[in-house]
């Protein structure tokens, strides 16, 4: 008469077991939530911990290139230099020169541009077309003129139109209309937008660079590149002929740093610094450009 009662409670307690099953199961997925975070938060912990110590690195590389550039005039500054150092158990390297080594885009007149594009790998007439649309992204529309320019943006079915200003980066190179791509890439790190001059500096330019001065030629490139001297700027000169209007010689406020540092745990980060020594003011150097491929490919 009483088995009805105990299956009852035989049913009650299988009840309270499940439940009690669930509950720990709930607890161990929690657990596993909360040490999942608890790792996620230590790992994101020190890759914070790894990009203040190497964005400091970094600085420290700033500082020392500001120092060794510093009280001097433009036509003594140094146009270049190369340095290491260590700061604790990470290593870093810096080398500088000049912004003048590359051709300014807002500057640069249109045989210059086209130089370079030739040296590239550019047809001469193409190189003369993309030259004439770089100079027209740069240039300011006249008052009550038809927007010619804009009007071939919208036609080529592109959703933005030239700046008709100055370029704000070498980086917007990209959005000139009709510029190949593979051309824009091989041309970026000979150009850009913090020289300060029309011209360059031949003894901190690059080979291609040199080759694309008006009236340049092979032999006239390789003997600049041998007799070349940067502390001695004026040796080459001689060299230049037709293309000397497009030379100016000596250093600028404008220095682009590489920078490589190597932590102690063996990585290394690379970055690319644009800095301008200030003459007034409290700070004797602004950074005008930074990027570093600390988070990946730059």
């Amino acid at each position: 008469m009483h088995r009805p009662a105990h299956k009852a409670a035989l049913g009650a307690d299988g009840f309270i077991l499940v439940a009690v099953l669930w509950i720990l199961a709930a607890l161990a997925a929690l657990a596993s939530v909360y040490a999942a975070y608890i790792s996620t938060t230590a790992m994101s912990a020190r890759a914070y911990d790894n990009r203040l110590q190497t964005e400091a690195l970094i600085t420290a590389g700033l500082e020392l290139t500001a120092f060794r550039l510093i009280g001097f005039d433009d036509a003594t500054r140094p146009s270049s230099g190369a340095f290491d150092f260590q700061i604790g158990g990470s290593e870093i390297g810096v080398e500088f020169h000049s912004e003048g080594a590359r051709i300014d885009l807002n500057l640069a007149p249109k045989p210059l541009l086209s130089g370079l594009l030739a040296a590239l790998g550019a047809k001469p007439d193409d190189a003369d077309s993309f030259a004439d649309r770089i100079i027209a992204w740069r240039t300011k529309l006249p008052p009550g003129g038809q927007n010619q320019e804009a009007d071939a943006y919208k036609g080529a079915g592109l959703n933005y139109s030239p700046r008709q200003a100055p370029f704000q980066s070498a980086a917007e190179l990209r959005l000139v209309r009709g510029l190949p791509g593979a051309l824009v890439d091989a041309a970026l790190p000979f150009v850009t937008v913090y020289n300060g001059k029309a011209e360059i500096d031949i003894n901190e330019a690059a080979p291609e660079v040199i080759a694309a001065l008006p009236h340049m030629n092979p032999s006239t490139v390789a003997d600049i590149l041998e007799r070349r001297d940067p502390k001695n700027p004026q040796a080459v000169l001689s060299l230049l002929g037709e293309a000397r209007a497009s030379v100016a010689v000596g250093g600028r406020k404008t220095a682009r740093a590489a920078i490589h540092v190597t932590l102690g745990t063996g990585r290394r980060i690379n970055a690319d610094v644009v800095l301008v020594i200030m003459e007034n003011g409290q700070d004797p150097y602004r950074v005008l450009a930074w990027s570093d491929d600390f988070d990946g490919p730059v």
